[in-house]
């Protein structure tokens, strides 16, 4: 028996099973998911320094505007908190992207580019440095709001509906004796565009306000994701031709 043709096999059914999972993320979740794991891994073989990454207002004013970016991008170094920072950050931001903002991919782009912005500004005035995990209870946030009725299970024997997904992941925090400012500051920003998205249009149109949304994308932020996703489309068209 060929065990050594067997054992190749499996491994590239493996290795077909893997790209294929990420292939099959929407883009602007692939992107996201990419960027941390590049930067994580740039960190862990001494490339770049989380120095040269973490989020300080004055150190941004002074000119090194990549801090803003970055400080989204740093997870912490190869570790079991990681794998889970990243199983919730593709978990929910895949679930938005295919869900509420299938076909939609500027204004999922702008919902995140609202997170950054906003995060970013308490975040001067707090002693915070890393910031994604606060774009990932925005995330998931959102999303729970957007999925009431759904039911969810946590360590298998407590249940709970989706909105309480973010005081459930802030709890679990708590017990593992973690700072929650982050969680604090994602929900809120969560809350603030969860409003001004899906409440204040319905609060607009039933008093006749002119002004019925504020949330949509710019022109241009619209056609540059319509060319990128056209472009992804592309890309996976080939991916399957061959």
């Amino acid at each position: 028996m060929d065990f050594g043709g067997a054992m190749n096999a499996a491994d590239n059914a493996a290795n077909v099973d893997l790209v294929s999972w990420y292939m099959d993320i929407p883009p602007i979740s692939r992107l996201y998911l990419t960027g941390a794991f590049l930067t994580t891994a740039a960190c862990a073989v001494d490339i770049i320094s989380p120095f040269s990454l973490y989020f300080n207002w004055e150190l941004v004013v002074g000119g090194q505007i990549w801090r803003v970016l970055t400080s989204y991008l740093f997870f912490g170094v190869f570790s079991i908190d990681f794998l889970f920072h990243m199983y919730f950050l593709v978990r929910y931001s895949r679930l938005l992207e295919e869900g509420e903002f299938r076909g939609r991919t500027a204004s999922y782009l702008y919902m995140l580019l609202f997170g950054v912005a906003c995060i970013s500004v308490v975040a001067s005035y707090l002693n915070v440095h890393f910031l994604g995990s606060a774009l990932t209870f925005m995330m998931a946030y959102v999303w729970g709001r957007l999925n009431e009725s759904v039911r969810m299970s946590f360590l298998g024997f407590i249940t709970f509906n989706a909105p309480y997904l973010p005081w459930v992941m802030l709890s679990f925090s708590v017990l593992l004796g973690n700072s929650i400012t982050m969680d604090i500051i994602g929900i809120c920003v969560g809350h603030m565009y969860y409003f001004l998205e899906f409440v204040y249009p319905v609060v607009a149109d039933l008093r006749g306000w002119k002004m019925k949304r504020i949330m949509d994308p710019p022109i241009i932020l619209q056609w540059m994701c319509g060319a990128f996703q056209g472009a992804v489309e592309e890309v996976r068209v080939a991916g399957n031709d061959d």
